[in-house]
């Protein structure tokens, strides 16, 4: 007989609830909610929803734009306010406006590359000719962001299955259309709502691309009374005002200004639907900006403000505790154990073998399923650059989990055409600048072969090219083999004064295998030929002009485990090169070390370095070299060359600030102490004992590559200066 008591009481559980929910619509007029579209002011939604849930408010249906919409959207599927002020509140939105892993999470051919070329100056190459990408951010930590709110990783949510209705606005920015969302994917929806243009990737859906609803329905009143017959609206809007017209000087501050003005529009087109019975909330949400999530808490605050304020008008439609907690238990969020995964599959690709993005997967079969371990693999999936997003569903098909991940192929792929450019200008020596391109073919076969063209104009010219060739699904092992033709100048230094500048023609063959260790580093072993050629430009003709031919066996070491690409803030890299010439005369081992520590907002740093011969003598135009940036500042840049040649500094530097939203890095203050010595000089010759110099400098991580201006100056005399931006 105990054994029928929980199902029994279970069901009669349900039809009490029923009832109570029966006899609550039969009592109450219809209310919908309506959640405007307003970037991060949009977290004023949350306070509005505290006080509803406070006032024990029920309503019939939700609809909601932009960033409306994923508040609108993670409500309906079950959170409560609390949860949704706390989930915002652990966001780290800056990170989430960023698409590509973090550095470490970045495959190291992938970060070679990324060091030489811009990232956002990547440019696919087609039939119909270059096309560029529709959006500095593809979307995708955003959307695994949405997966995790919405708890789609215990299966798809549609939006028909949700137990409150609710309604999402995009717009299709082929036709201008408005676009309603009330079946389907939920977390698409939530995307497609929030793609700004110009910013976020449009999304593709059913042949459409659609952006921000905010364009053609910011403040969508009439969806609600069509969606469930609301007969009274409860609208939010948290609109962001039109900017003065001395705030507008920029491309960027006249586009804000032009989708402002489209969306206050039909904002006011559609405050003209509200009725007398109906509820108009609007935040005083002065001096928050639209891109402001870190103030997600105080917009909240000042939501829940201007919904106490409005707290007769809205006690009208409170209910008794009993049938507000019947109304909610029916589609309240509930805590249930991840599902396990029977079956995984990697879906859609066309170009991409699915073995690159299989060998990122750790999920097990049979075992359940790990959102975070997923979403690193995705993500480390997504950083080889070859999608535009990689995303995935649980669904289940007859009796089974199936674990599906769909990987979208870049549209304007698999061809790009990169861009490069550095300015570097000193006291002392010359200035250089430089203008790189490279066009890269990729998935050439099956197994991921990449060919590589490249150039450079500016004060080092030429051009190479580099044939790429994993020889395994799971690209570890591989074969590369790299020509080059490039004309480089140096010069020699006497006492300070530069006394000769040479041009060196280098025309150089590599062929290498290489193994490439996880995501961090890789290791190489092959054969160099050589030709180089020097020919004096100015100055005294101190060195040999004799034809150089170079041949030998090298090996070399990469890894690189900092958390940044090219100014860090924690992490260690090092570099090894050996090269043997074949005529037994000479070898050449290259060291390199750096390392960095975060302390607060003060980053502790190490780095160094040798360059020599263990045997024979270098020519000259192999020797290493000092002089320059943080390579004893004090010094012109390559001012002292030797036989063998050692270096290191201890530096700190103070965080000034971060760069806005969506975009990484920041900028910083450093004070670097530096030591070198060179054996055997050639340049600066009687330059022989230990060398000293002190930096200053501000430096940062910006959109067109490392930047610094520095000062360094050295006991023995030498005083330079430092301006770069670009690529190094």
């Amino acid at each position: 007989m105990s054994s029928f008591k929980t199902p029994l009481s279970r069901f009669f559980a349900l039809v009490l609830c029923f009832l109570s929910v029966s006899a609550m619509a039969a009592d109450r007029p219809k209310v919908g909610l309506v959640l405007g579209g307003g970037g991060a002011r949009g977290a004023a939604h949350i306070g509005v929803l505290e006080e509803l849930e406070r006032l024990r408010i029920p309503v019939d249906c939700v609809a909601g734009t932009s960033m409306g919409a994923l508040v609108a959207g993670a409500w309906a599927s079950g959170l409560d306010a609390a949860t949704l002020r706390s989930e915002m509140g652990k966001a780290d939105w800056n990170d989430l406006f960023q698409d590509n892993p973090g550095y470490n999470d970045i495959n190291y051919r992938s970060k070679r590359l990324a060091k030489r070329y811009l990232p956002g100056s990547e440019a696919g190459v087609t039939a119909t000719g270059l096309v560029t990408p529709p959006g500095v951010v593809s979307g995708q930590k955003i959307k695994l962001f949405f997966n995790q709110l919405v708890r789609a990783d215990a299966g798809d949510r549609l939006i028909e299955q949700l137990a409150l209705p609710v309604s999402i606005i995009a717009t299709d920015i082929g036709t201008g259309a408005r676009v309603v969302f009330r079946n389907g994917s939920l977390t698409l929806a939530m995307r497609a709502s929030m793609s700004v243009p110009g910013l976020m990737a449009p999304l593709e859906y059913d042949g459409r691309k659609l952006v921000d609803g905010g364009l053609v329905d910011n403040l969508p009143i009439q969806e609600v009374r069509d969606l469930c017959g609301a007969e009274i609206v409860i609208a939010v809007n948290v609109g962001s005002p039109l900017l003065q017209a001395s705030e507008i000087s920029g491309l960027l501050s006249i586009s804000t200004q032009m989708v402002s003005i489209l969306t206050e529009q039909n904002v006011t087109q559609s405050l003209a639907k509200l009725g007398a019975d109906d509820i108009y909330i609007k935040p005083d949400l002065t001096g928050l900006t639209a891109a402001q999530f870190e103030r997600s808490a105080e917009a909240a605050d000042r939501g829940r403000n201007a919904t106490q304020a409005a707290t007769a008008a809205l006690k009208v439609l409170s209910v008794d505790t009993q049938a507000y907690t019947a109304w909610r238990q029916r589609w309240a969020s509930k805590d249930q154990p991840q599902p396990r995964v029977d079956a995984i599959e990697i879906a859609g690709l066309k170009v991409v073998n699915p073995a690159a993005v299989e060998r990122y997967v750790e999920q097990k079969t049979g075992e359940r399923l790990d959102v975070q371990q997923l979403n690193r693999n995705l993500l480390r999936a997504y950083g080889d650059g070859y999608y535009e997003r990689v995303d995935y569903t649980l669904t289940r098909e007859g009796e089974k989990n199936l674990l599906r991940i769909t990987p979208i192929e870049k549209a304007w792929g698999p061809d790009y055409l990169r861009m490069g450019v550095n300015l570097n200008s000193t006291l002392t020596g010359r200035s250089t600048f430089s203008l790189r391109a490279a066009y890269q073919k990729t998935w050439l076969n099956s197994l991921g072969g990449e060919l590589l063209t490249s150039a450079e104009l500016g004060s080092n010219t030429g051009f190479g090219a580099e044939l790429y060739q994993p020889l395994d699904p799971a690209q570890r092992y591989f074969v590369d083999a790299a020509a080059s033709v490039r004309r480089e100048t140096f010069a020699l230094f006497v006492n300070d004064l530069r006394v000769s500048d040479y041009r060196n023609s280098i025309g150089r063959l590599d062929l290498t295998v290489g193994l490439n260790l996880g995501m961090t580093g890789q290791t190489r072993l092959g054969w160099r030929d050589e030709h180089q050629t020097v020919a004096i430009e100015t100055g005294l003709p101190i060195l040999p002009s004799d034809p150089l031919h170079i041949r030998g066996w090298l090996a070399s070491w990469e890894t690189d485990h900092k958390n940044q690409l090219h100014i860090s803030t924690t992490g260690w890299s090092g570099k090894g090169s050996w090269f043997e010439s074949a005529a037994g005369d000479y070898n050449r081992l290259n060291l390199n070390l750096d390392g960095s520590y975060q302390l607060k907002d003060w980053v502790l740093g190490l780095r160094g370095s040798y360059a020599g011969s263990t045997y024979g003598t270098l020519v000259p135009q192999e020797m290493g070299r000092l002089g320059g940036f943080l390579n004893l500042s004090g010094f012109a840049n390559d001012q002292l060359m030797g036989d063998r040649v050692s270096y290191g500094h201890v530096r700190a530097e103070r965080i000034l600030g971060r760069l806005p939203l969506g975009l990484i890095g920041d900028m910083r203050v450093g004070i670097a102490l530096e030591v070198g010595k060179v054996a055997d000089p050639v340049s600066e010759p009687r330059r022989t004992g230990l060398l000293n110099s002190t930096a200053i400098y501000v430096r940062g991580e910006t959109p067109f590559g490392p930047a610094y201006i520095g000062l360094g100056q050295s006991s023995s005399g030498p005083v330079n200066a430092y301006f770069f931006i670009g690529t190094p």
